[in-house]
């Protein structure tokens, strides 16, 4: 793909269904494998990071089946799992190498897990600690990164509260739980996506849930199941912000999931003033998704910080990127661990940002984008960084420019959504190039 170029103007209508959840998809594959009996996914997200889980998975021994309608997953229960003949690679995904982790904490057997230049940049030391405390042996490269060299063997159930407010950590931690010897308690202080405990209760763990605090029983018996995996919120979020940005739009997006725990970028926009409405809403496989209607309107703007944060970490690169295009802006705080993303995505959206002429201010944990009283932004040339979020959020920004944006290395889509700029082209009925 290369580049990409993006001309402004048009508008969004039609509606549309969007691949699946990542998140969901990486946990549904995880948990089918360690489960008895054959289960069957439909709806398997498309992105590389999902396919990085199942690419590991293979190397441990489960066999899985993609097909056009459905990914099945041939589970080799809590046991069954073998020692990978190679070192496992996660590419860019750091959802399959910190859950991952969970799991071979438990094996009896050593793993080397590593990842593409990126992730072998990110910390995984919030994941070392707790699963060293459960009496896993993990060493990873300048202490706390990428390759990781896992001894698995007997744990221990611990009680614990993450640092840095986590899914992926609580995963990982609970994914131990299931082969300690007791009761595993995870604490946090602001709740993070629940998506784990969801899909270890629908395969038969004994999972707690209440307040912040997840609790999983040891040894259950998971068994196989059929699942559907809702669409994306997180990659719809870019369609909704491309809705509010281009005028005469309306979009309907199909089959959304609406999580409490991932749907609060819907409530900010609409506090904001963003039209948006949820026509249907239903609970499957324990999980709540639905039909979400989005009509062009002004914005507001206004600050992220806190218990918000963590609430719509994947989203923010967006919600700043539609700070040009509202009365306030948008500002950001408390939002560090922007910067040990994919990119230092704080740095990314500023400095592409202000390629395209709007006001940026950068703060050590966060970000503030003026409004529309800053001016109109301008084409320019873009660079996300390799980092996929970034380039759709400037993408766009770029669409209520004047002149066309090229964004470098368009490619890096492909890890959540890659089929982002036709979709967009299509919906828009704009030619791109």
């Amino acid at each position: 793909m290369g580049k990409r170029t993006i001309s402004p103007g048009g508008s969004i209508n039609g509606q549309v269904e969007l691949p699946g959840d990542k998140s969901i998809s990486h946990r549904y594959a995880i948990i089918s494998a360690l489960a008895e009996g054959t289960s069957e996914i439909s709806n398997y997200a498309a992105a590389a990071d999902c396919q990085s889980t199942l690419a590991c998975l293979r190397q441990l021994g489960v066999k899985i089946e993609n097909s056009d309608s459905a990914v099945r997953v041939f589970g080799k229960g809590l046991d069954g799992i073998q020692e990978p003949r190679r070192v496992l690679d996660a590419e860019n995904s750091g959802s399959t190498m910190r859950m991952l982790a969970g799991v071979l904490a438990g094996q009896p057997f050593s793993t080397t897990i590593t990842g593409d230049d990126s992730l072998r940049r990110r910390p995984m030391r919030r994941i070392m600690d707790p699963l060293r405390q459960m009496g896993a042996r993990i060493e990873g490269s300048e202490g706390d990164q990428a390759p990781l060299r896992i001894r698995g063997g007997k744990l221990h159930a611990i009680d614990y509260t993450p640092p840095v407010p986590s899914a992926q950590v609580k995963s990982a931690i609970l994914f131990a739980g299931l082969y300690a010897d007791g009761v595993t308690t995870v604490r946090e202080s602001v709740c993070t996506r629940d998506h784990t405990e969801l899909a270890l209760r629908e395969f038969g763990a004994d999972v707690e849930c209440s307040r912040g605090i997840a609790r999983i029983h040891p040894r259950p018996k998971l068994t196989a199941r059929k699942l559907t995996v809702p669409s994306d919120l997180s990659t719809a979020v870019f369609l909704i912000g491309a809705t509010l940005v281009l005028p005469d739009s309306s979009l309907m997006l199909n089959n959304v999931g609406l999580n409490p725990t991932r749907a609060r970028v819907l409530d900010f926009l609409v506090s904001g003033g963003a039209h948006i409405r949820v026509p249907s809403l239903q609970s499957r496989d324990g999980e709540l998704a639905g039909a979400v209607s989005v009509t062009h309107s002004p914005l507001e703007g206004g600050t992220i910080s806190g218990a918000q944060v963590a609430e719509m970490i994947d989203e923010l690169p967006m919600l700043a990127a539609l700070g040009p295009y509202t009365e306030k802006g948008i500002e950001i705080h408390d939002a560090k661990e922007l910067r040990v993303k994919e990119s230092d995505r704080i740095a990314a959206l500023a400095e592409g940002l202000r390629q395209m002429g709007a006001q940026v201010e950068e703060f050590p944990d966060g970000i503030r984008v003026e409004g529309r009283s800053a001016g109109k932004l301008r084409g320019a040339k873009a660079d996300p960084h390799a980092d996929h979020r970034v380039a759709m959020a400037l993408a766009v920004a770029a669409l209520g420019a004047d002149g066309e944006t090229t964004i470098r290395d368009a490619e890096c889509v492909t890890v959540s959504f890659p089929e982002f700029f036709t979709t967009l082209e299509r919906l828009r009925g704009v030619e791109q190039h």
